[in-house]
């Protein structure tokens, strides 16, 4: 989505936009004393009929409980719900509890927009997440501002008539290395049909998360969120595979590369691609619009160098510094992250718990559906990564990477241009 560059350390912030915010720069909140029952508003991001039920039975169960902290539900859209959190926080109609992902709230927690909320957190809470993922929601001086709930990786989906037919047999086993996806996509390339359809429209996240597997790390970034940038081979692997896959071997659609992964879905359940990349929550669109005997599982987390590792870049729930009730906020952020209530809405939107009580309990409730289990264990592997606390990677992500990503894989440039593009776009930012 279009973003801003309000997340560079740029006139906003010299401008002293914070001075309406109860406290600045991720500072420890303090409550005003309420005189009656408080009333809490919550802008959720969850969109797909059954997380928007789960995250409506959570909050009708919290107000029923809590006559005294009553959450108002309201609707926002990921589309565009760093815009809409600029404009917010400027007029300072901030929603007290505010549904986001890690790699975009860090700039915002940099220029004091959001509230620790460590102090209010149970030990429950913090400790069935891990240290990885709770990185990606920590500030330089160890202030949380946020918790983070569902995790995102990227998979292969595999159509198993179709590797039968081809006479290939269906990886298993605990990874699944970029070379043997290449070779599989080669055997599985015939007739006009594709090894590989890969809905890469706005590539930069399945990039950027991806490369950690080759230990890319793009950035080095510093205690304020300033980064420097190195684009060598680690970096580059990622898109240079997929590049040869599509013109090298001519085993994944090219076409495929200018689409979103919904537009891919129908060719892979029409037969088109035998392997289909892309978000572990399209397992919904895939279960929902599979025709009758459509045959298909999930393929072991996909591997570079460095292992099956991925950035970990949780959706996340802070807690506004503008808000009047922080605590109050904050507790009712802790009664989110419960396990039950994290497993609801992880199977509404086929996406991993960052809680491991919380995959433990889908573990159990799905047990009688196959696919869960490897989706879960590409959330064994997953780490934080600089992107995440760069601040200025949102306008970077939007103005260079994503254009000159879509290039490269439109075969208009060299993997060289790439690199230069990605280095020179963030130079004149950064």
């Amino acid at each position: 989505m279009r973003r801003k560059a309000l997340l560079g350390i740029g006139a906003l912030a010299v401008a002293g936009l914070l001075g309406g915010c109860a406290f600045g720069g991720g500072g420890t909140a303090t409550s005003s004393t309420p005189e009656g029952p408080v009333t809490l508003t919550f802008q959720s991001l969850a969109y797909q009929d059954s997380t928007v039920a789960a995250t409506k039975e959570i909050v009708d169960s919290w107000n029923a409980d809590n006559p005294d902290i009553q959450v108002d539900l309201v609707q926002g859209s990921w589309d565009n719900v760093h815009d809409q959190l600029v404009t917010q926080f400027q007029g300072g109609t901030a929603p007290d509890i505010i549904h986001d992902e890690s790699s975009d709230i860090l700039g915002f927690a940099n220029q004091g927009y959001l509230a620790d909320i460590g102090p209010y957190l149970s030990d429950d809470v913090k400790s069935a997440v891990s240290d990885d993922v709770w990185e990606t929601v920590t500030t330089s001086d160890g202030k949380i501002v946020a918790a983070p709930t569902l995790l995102q990786t990227y998979v292969a989906f595999a159509n198993t008539d179709a590797f039968a037919a081809a006479g290939v047999e269906v990886p298993t086993g605990d990874e699944l290395t970029w070379d043997d996806l290449q070779a599989d996509a080669k055997q599985l390339t015939s007739g006009g049909n594709f090894g590989v359809g890969w809905g890469l429209k706005q590539p930069t996240a399945a990039v950027m998360n991806t490369a950690l597997g080759f230990g890319g790390t793009f950035f080095d970034v510093s205690d304020d969120g300033s980064a420097t940038i190195s684009v060598g081979e680690p970096e580059l692997a990622v898109p240079e595979k997929i590049h040869a896959m599509a013109y090298d071997d001519a085993s994944l659609d090219p076409v495929t590369l200018t689409q979103s992964g919904s537009d891919v879905l129908p060719g892979f359940l029409g037969g088109k691609y035998a392997m289909y990349i892309g978000g572990n929550f399209l397992a919904q669109q895939i279960t929902e619009s599979a025709p009758d005997g459509f045959n298909w599982t999930v393929l072991p987390p996909l591997a570079g160098s460095d292992g099956p590792v991925q950035a970990a870049n949780p959706q996340t729930m802070s807690v506004s510094a503008q808000s009047k009730y922080p605590e109050q906020a904050a507790k009712f952020i802790d009664y989110f992250m419960g396990a039950d209530n994290q497993a609801k809405l992880a199977q509404g939107d086929w996406l991993i718990p960052t809680s491991s009580a919380a995959r433990d309990v889908v573990a159990e409730q799905t047990a009688d559906t196959p696919v869960w289990a490897p989706i879960l264990a590409t959330g064994e592997d997953l780490s934080g990564a600089p992107f995440q606390k760069a601040s200025n990677y949102p306008q970077w992500k939007d103005q260079y990477a994503t254009p000159g990503l879509q290039q490269y894989f439109a075969n208009s440039i060299s993997l060289d241009d790439l690199s230069k593009q990605l280095t020179d776009g963030w130079d004149s930012i950064g």
